[in-house]
């Protein structure tokens, strides 16, 4: 048995990076993988003496149940990273034996990057903004959020959607659920969202630098070197900060594209020293679920919520969305891609879409892909004389939100709670509705552009190449928001 986490997500190149590991083995080796177009083998360190450590018990007991609150303390280690690796997300692969039980170990391919006894970190450079001019943020804190602490064979549920521990706070603590980013569990969303754009940027000659959610909370100016800023796949959990720092680039006239949902929908706030977050969800706190009031949900006022309507950054939010209830990935999620809207924009540029203004039917992107899901954002807005959506505002979308594409979901299970299969399970949290329950793709201006994708696939769905209208319009967005001199959208 070998499982670790890292004592920071990322690292500068030539810089130490520190990982944490319990193995009931002797010894054990290290070997790093980069992703690019495909998972490249760069070396394999030299042994280490093992040392295992038992997890922190949870705080309500439970046979084989461990603690997401607290620090897991294993045994650190530390390796010098080399100073010519590009900027990029790394694998470092876990190998527990000796000289003879590593040899006999294959090496990973795209197939295993993700699973357990590994797991990934950013290289960083150390001139910012040198390599390119494109900042990928990896969602760490959303990872963090989902992970479970298990490892093969022992299923630990531990994370801040099963068993999570939840503190009344005072004396210095905030009140809510609180996580430790220092707990192993392997490599859980990598391969679905990231490994698959990643690939295709570096396919597409993209020069892009990557950060981690923590990079960016605690360093206000680190998008200063750059135009353009991605989120992609889920992206879920925000501080504050990250939030303060992304609309400040954004009004400094920098862009952000969102190929992301359920995006900046839970505020977190780090704590002991950054190693943890504590965030009040609607999540379980003893046998009440849901927990309400949940007061880091963004969009409601205080003392129920924050009180900044994420759309306001994004231009949509989770609450007029929702997710598709499924056994499996895409599964049986419905088909129909995003209504084209303004078909002219340069958004759609080169792709052959239509609006239906010319008397037809209108075209729709991403139709026969599993673009929408598996869980999407919207804007509340109504059909004007013309049947063409049009942002209300309702929800706090900026005025100068322009919907260039909207896919209404059916059919909806108006609840999140007790979710329904082979539906689109929506949040009902709002006293009435403010638009219709819809996935919604859109653009919006405020001294820089942001485009909102509206949906968790879209990075897979052109990583994949999977629709050639959707792989255009990404092209269209990269090339024309990777540098500060945009058009308004």
């Amino acid at each position: 048995m070998i499982e670790g986490y890292m004592g920071r997500e990322s690292v500068t190149a030539g810089e130490a990076l520190t990982l944490h590991v319990s193995t009931d083995a002797d010894e054990f080796r290290v070997r790093f993988y980069r992703l690019g177009d495909g998972l490249s083998f760069l070396l394999e360190s030299e042994p280490f003496r093992g040392v295992l450590k038992s997890p922190p018990p949870h705080p309500d007991g439970g046979d084989g149940l461990a603690s997401p609150a607290v620090d897991w303390d294993l045994e650190p280690y530390s390796f010098r990273i080399p100073g010519d690796w590009q900027p990029g997300v790394y694998l470092a692969h876990l190998v527990a034996g000796d000289e003879r039980t590593a040899a006999a170990a294959p090496l990973l391919d795209d197939s295993g990057i993700e699973g357990f006894e590994r797991e990934f970190f950013v290289v960083r450079p150390r001139d910012p903004g040198r390599h390119g001019r494109i900042l990928y943020k990896k969602s760490t804190f959303t990872r963090h959020a989902y992970n479970r602490s298990d490892n093969e064979g022992l299923p630990r549920a531990s994370s801040l959607y099963d068993n999570p521990v939840y503190q009344e706070g005072g004396d210095g603590e905030r009140r809510g659920h609180k996580l430790s980013l220092h707990r192993p569990g392997g490599v859980i969303d990598l391969a679905y969202w990231d490994a698959p754009f990643i690939a295709w940027l570096e396919r597409s000659g993209y020069a892009v630098e990557y950060c981690t959610d923590l990079d960016l909370h605690e360093d206000p100016e680190l998008l200063a070197p750059y135009d353009l800023l991605l989120s992609v796949g889920h992206d879920e959990y925000w501080s504050q900060a990250m939030r303060d720092q992304v609309a400040a680039h954004v009004r400094g006239g920098g862009n952000v594209a969102f190929f992301s949902a359920n995006t900046c929908w839970w505020r977190v706030h780090p704590t002991d020293g950054n190693t943890a977050f504590v965030s009040d969800t609607d999540h379980r706190v003893g046998d009440a679920f849901p927990h309400l009031p949940a007061t880091d949900l963004w969009w409601p006022a205080p003392p129920d919520g924050v009180g900044a309507p994420e759309n306001a950054l994004t231009g949509v939010s989770f609450r007029n969305g929702g997710m598709w209830a499924s056994d499996e990935w895409p599964g049986d999620r419905p088909r129909a891609g995003y209504t084209v809207q303004h078909a002219d924009h340069w958004v759609f540029e080169g792709t052959g879409l239509r609006d239906g203004s010319d008397g037809g039917e209108p075209d729709a992107l991403g139709a026969g892909s599993a673009l929408i899901g598996y869980e999407c954002d919207g804007a509340a807005f109504a059909y004007d004389e013309n049947g063409t959506a049009r942002a209300t505002g309702r929800d706090g979308t900026p005025a100068s939100f322009l919907i260039l594409g909207v896919y209404v979901l059916d059919p909806v299970h108006e609840s999140f709670h007790d979710l329904k299969w082979g539906h689109w399970n929506c949040p009902e949290r709002e006293p009435s509705a403010t638009g219709p329950r819809a996935a919604t793709m859109g653009i919006h201006t405020a001294g820089g552009t942001v485009f909102t994708g509206g949906t968790t696939d879209w990075p897979v769905v052109c990583g994949r190449e999977q629709d050639a209208g959707v792989v255009r319009v990404t092209r269209n967005v990269l090339d024309r928001l990777s540098h500060r001199t945009t058009a308004a959208g």
